[in-house]
């Protein structure tokens, strides 16, 4: 992924912020080779909690890694653990840590059994 310009702060490293914004779209292409995605019209995923470690700053120009991995694969929710690194040296760690995501019901908002085709996804990983 590109840093970009408008990623910057006033001290001219990539906002914590985008970090965040980073894992999204990581996480956005992992679910899109989900089949069915792991939603329809009765579930659907949320984020329950991230965790970020901010290890250094991220200085534009740059080219970053996102790294996702299971931490942990519940009844109802999966732990995704993530590295930001520096694409053409993994060794150059930004940011690690996991976000974890539940399925809820999507009419009463409790949560829901994951989806077969997300816990298959999460084995393979």
């Amino acid at each position: 992924m590109s840093v970009r310009w408008r990623d910057l702060d006033a001290f001219n490293h990539v906002n914590n912020s985008k970090y965040l914004s980073y894992l999204e779209e990581a996480r956005l292409h992992w679910m899109l080779s989900v089949p069915g995605q792991g939603l329809d019209e009765h579930v659907a995923p949320v984020v329950a909690a991230a965790n970020l470690n901010y290890r250094r700053p991220i200085e534009w120009p740059a080219q970053v890694a996102i790294e996702l991995f299971v931490d942990r694969l519940g009844n109802s929710s999966v732990s995704i653990g993530h590295r930001i690194v520096d694409a053409a040296d993994d060794s150059v760690l930004y940011c690690d840590g996991n976000v974890v995501m539940v399925w809820i019901d999507r009419g009463n908002g409790r949560a829901a059994p994951l989806p077969e085709a997300v816990r298959e996804a999460c084995s393979q990983h």
